[in-house]
């Protein structure tokens, strides 16, 4: 028998092990490798751990920090790793110092004095009550990605304070928002949203309409509207009832379609009837939508049918995100359980705001925000919170 046929009897009888023709046939340790047809990637079992690998920078960063076995909570403890860490464990929490040197100095008061008297040395910082503001701010100051955000806010009955709730949502958000905020008077019946503020112009939405062509610029449009200090900006309708209902669908378009080149949020003050030709383009765009409703039976009932009707006109997702202004300064409010309107209201659309009595409304003249009673300014700050925040989410 020759040498050759001597060793493949013995590996036949089981006496000697055959040497691998090259590195791959060697058998992994470690664990198996699976080369299933239906799989795509390679899959790699240790006793410790299972990695797969499909080439996606996502999940390669995931295997990095898998290989590295790092983890923040691990860092905390001051453990140490074999390799470098990697830029994944650079994490804002990580490397910001929020301890009280590094805080704001206190915005007003005891604290800011005793911040000053210890040579800023001791930040005990703000108060409760201005992190509350400073949280409110945060919310109506939100950034809104995209275009132009449209607010109708409309009701089925007049003198409800539809104009009035308007203005102090416009004003509570130009205060605070960075951007461009604009309400525009679709009423056709010659509404008052201008004159809740110091007018600067004559110029009216029937001047828009007549010159869109001629307007260059946002230069050119601002002189068409009143400025406010709050920096709200209003466009009138037309002053003339002659002219009022000849303001149609069209026209309407023009000067949204206008304001929306200039404007982050353009709020609406809507007529009290809905089945206007000016309705349908405002309720098309609406991105958010604001329902007023007085205080008393017949107030909050037709207030309650507007939204009956939106639902039934295809509008029902606009009504599970609105928000409902219960104006309690009407007439009859001391008569009625605001509590059972609000909870009606509560039932159909997403939050309700209590807008309360404030002589400096109900003189039905130019609204000076800064004038206003502390209440009634944090009902419109609240008012505007959520309506940024119903805007902020994803359509």
């Amino acid at each position: 028998m020759s040498e050759k046929s001597e060793k493949r009897f013995s590996r036949r009888r089981g006496n000697e092990k055959p040497e691998p023709a090259d590195l791959s046939e060697v058998v992994l340790d470690a664990g198996t490798v699976d080369l299933s047809p239906t799989t795509a990637s390679i899959k790699v079992v240790t006793e410790s751990t299972a990695i797969v690998t499909t080439g996606g920078a996502a999940e390669t960063d995931v295997l990095a920090n898998s290989q590295a076995g790092y983890s923040r909570r691990d860092s905390l403890r001051g453990d140490v790793f074999e390799q470098p860490e990697p830029a994944a464990m650079l994490t804002a929490d990580r490397l910001i110092d929020v301890t009280s040197k590094n805080r704001p100095a206190p915005e007003a008061g005891f604290r800011r004095f005793f911040y000053f008297l210890t040579f800023k040395t001791v930040n005990l910082g703000d108060s409760l009550r201005v992190r509350e503001r400073k949280a409110v701010d945060a919310r109506i100051g939100a950034v809104l990605e995209g275009g132009a955000r449209f607010v109708p806010v409309l009701t089925r009955k007049g003198g409800v304070g539809k104009t009035t709730v308007t203005t102090l949502l416009g004003m509570a958000m130009a205060l605070v928002r960075e951007d461009r905020v604009i309400a525009i008077d679709a009423n056709p019946d010659r509404g008052t949203l201008a004159e809740r503020v110091s007018k600067s112009t004559r110029f009216t939405v029937r001047d828009v309409v007549n010159r869109a062509a001629a307007i260059d610029g946002f230069t050119d449009f601002a002189t068409m509207v009143s400025r406010d200090v709050t920096r709200l900006h209003v466009l009138a309708s037309d002053s003339d009832p002659m002219l009022s209902e000849a303001f149609d669908e069209g026209d309407y378009n023009v000067v949204a379609d206008m304001a929306a080149r200039y404007y982050s949020v353009v709020l609406t003050d809507c007529g009290t009837g809905i089945v206007h030709s000016v309705m349908r383009p405002t309720l098309q765009r609406a991105n958010g939508l604001v329902i007023v409703s007085g205080g008393s039976v017949d107030e909050a009932r037709l207030a309650s049918e507007t939204l009956t009707w939106l639902e039934a006109n295809g509008f029902g997702d606009l009504v599970r995100q609105a928000v409902v202004a219960l104006n309690t300064a009407t007439q009859a409010t001391n008569l009625v359980k605001l509590v059972e309107i609000e909870a009606h209201f509560k039932s159909r659309v997403r939050a309700v705001v209590k807008i309360p009595y404030d002589a400096a409304l109900a003189a039905g003249s130019v609204i000076k925000f800064d004038q206003l009673d502390k209440n009634t300014k944090a009902a419109a700050r609240e008012l505007a919170a959520l309506v940024v925040e119903g805007l902020a989410k994803p359509n």
